[in-house]
């Protein structure tokens, strides 16, 4: 521990950022690092608890009160070796994971919890910038080798686990460029796509070999992945956005938020964008979806100039703090402002879109919309709504972004051919203890296996999935398991 009475003298404080009316004129992330004095502070307010909660609200099993220590006494070099051990991309989940570890902190209870996630970021910065992460390179390869479908965080996790372990991994993706979401869907303000490229060449110098524009299924064989490779790993992500199909879909200015985001990825990173060109200046945007999409859309939509920025959530406006439907350390469905709301948006909640009202050429002009009234059965049970009488009414808009979340991987090309199970939801079979598809030598992790979520939990489904490969290649494996990483601080 730190030190003992670290959490008594000092509160929870966050790096500075720079000022909304400057960052909304570029696309660089604007979070300042922490003083060196301020990074102390804050690690020594970690208690180093008896039952350390932390652990289990992260999905990876981070060591978080070791690595904080480590912090404290300025050790850098070993409190990076402390957060590798169970984190391949720290520089990832430091910048967009929205932090579970923190909400399970014991801290938190009376307290605002330690700011784990910044504390996270400062360590593997720091760490490159030290020159302490460097290329791992196996001392012995297997000779098997595995193909890795889809190059987002659990392919990257996966290729990188499978290639400490000694075999060949060559990973498929379908864009330009590795990196999945975190390189075309998260916005460059949130992560610039240096962190990505500076990890990706870092796994290249390992030995992981990267093939771009490799759709699989359309112009990458599957049967030469099946016939070259000992296994194959399916790791494409769940990427079949959720529609609104009401009137007027069909309108010029309806659009899936992704299609928005990732043509402005490619805007920052100079590279040609295919299509319509897609652009918020000087119009009425309305988002259709309340999560992390839907608030990227608003960060880009605020940098685009846009006349106005609205949000619309479904569900009723969520408590400002924990209530006793949401007790610690459990994950609390609270208000969530970010970044990009602090630049300015309309939120509304509790809202309905029956229609979109377009012109006589065929273009978005209005939204039909109607409040709603949710309401609690009195025995218990889910919620339901209706609507407000007398509440529909029409608001101006030009781009309507849908971001809605994602109902399950794209099933035409690739899965079909293979022929996996589904389950019901329409992601690939695997269960979580083998990662194994009805077809032996085909795994699959990751968003197309578990459905859509975090980054931080698809960088722990690839590093168990790994695990399992190496199992089903060897017989036994040499990766640890999430449920033996404690064993490394001991």
């Amino acid at each position: 521990m730190g030190k003992p009475t670290g959490f008594i003298e000092f509160t929870r404080e966050m790096p500075s950022k720079r000022p909304a009316k400057e960052r909304v004129n570029d696309y660089k992330e604007f979070v300042e690092k922490f003083p060196e004095e301020k990074l102390n502070q804050q690690s020594a307010r970690c208690m180093n608890c008896g039952v350390p909660f932390c652990h289990s609200g992260c999905p990876l099993g981070n060591i978080i009160p070791e690595f904080n220590d480590a912090v404290y006494r300025k050790s850098w070099e070993e409190a990076y070796e402390i957060l590798s051990a169970t984190n391949n991309f720290p520089e990832f989940t430091g910048r967009i994971c929205p932090a579970p570890c923190e909400s399970a902190c014991v801290l938190g209870i009376n307290q605002p919890p330690v700011a784990i996630e910044e504390i996270e970021k400062h360590i593997i910065e720091i760490a490159f910038d030290k020159g302490f992460v460097k290329a791992r390179n196996p001392n012995l390869r297997t000779g098997k080798k595995v193909a890795v479908v889809g190059s987002g965080p659990a392919g990257l996790a996966v290729a990188a686990q499978l290639n400490y372990a000694g075999h060949s991994v060559t990973v498929y993706e379908r864009d330009d460029a590795p990196g999945g979401l975190l390189r075309y869907g998260i916005p460059d303000f949130k992560l610039e796509k240096w962190v990505v490229e500076r990890r990706v060449s870092l796994m290249e110098e390992e030995g992981v070999v990267f093939k771009c524009n490799a759709n699989v299924g359309v112009n990458t064989s599957i049967n030469d992945l099946l016939r070259e490779s000992h296994a194959v790993v399916l790791a494409g992500g769940s990427t079949v956005p959720r529609n609104l199909t009401i009137p007027g879909r069909e309108l010029k200015g309806v659009y899936f938020a992704m299609e928005f985001l990732k043509q402005q990825n490619k805007r920052v990173s100079e590279k040609p964008v295919e299509g319509e060109e897609l652009f918020a200046t000087a119009k009425n945007v309305v988002v259709i979806g309340g999560g992390d999409t839907g608030s990227d859309c608003v960060g880009t939509s605020n940098r685009h100039g846009a006349a106005s920025v609205t949000q619309f959530e479904l569900m009723p406006k969520p408590p400002e703090g924990r209530t006793s439907l949401m007790p610690w350390p459990t994950y609390p469905m609270t208000l969530k402002t970010t970044s990009s709301h602090e630049e300015g948006a309309n939120r509304h909640w509790a809202i309905s879109t029956k229609a979109f009202i377009g012109d006589e050429q065929g273009h978005l002009k209005a939204l039909r919309v109607v409040d709603l009234e949710w309401k609690t059965p009195e025995g218990g049970g889910p919620a339901s709504f209706i609507e407000k009488e007398g509440s529909e009414r029409e608001i101006p808009c030009e781009l309507a972004l849908l971001a809605m979340g994602f109902v399950h991987p794209q099933h035409e090309g690739l899965i079909k051919q293979l022929d996996v199970d589904l389950d019901e939801r329409g992601n690939v079979k695997a269960t979580e203890q083998s990662f194994q598809t009805n077809i032996p030598k085909i795994f699959t992790a990751g968003d197309m296996r578990r459905g859509q979520s975090l980054v931080v939990w698809a960088i722990s489904e690839g590093r168990e999935c790994a695990r399992k490969v190496d199992e089903y290649l060897m017989g036994s494996s040499v990766l640890e398991s999430k449920d033996k990483s404690y064993l490394i601080s001991i």
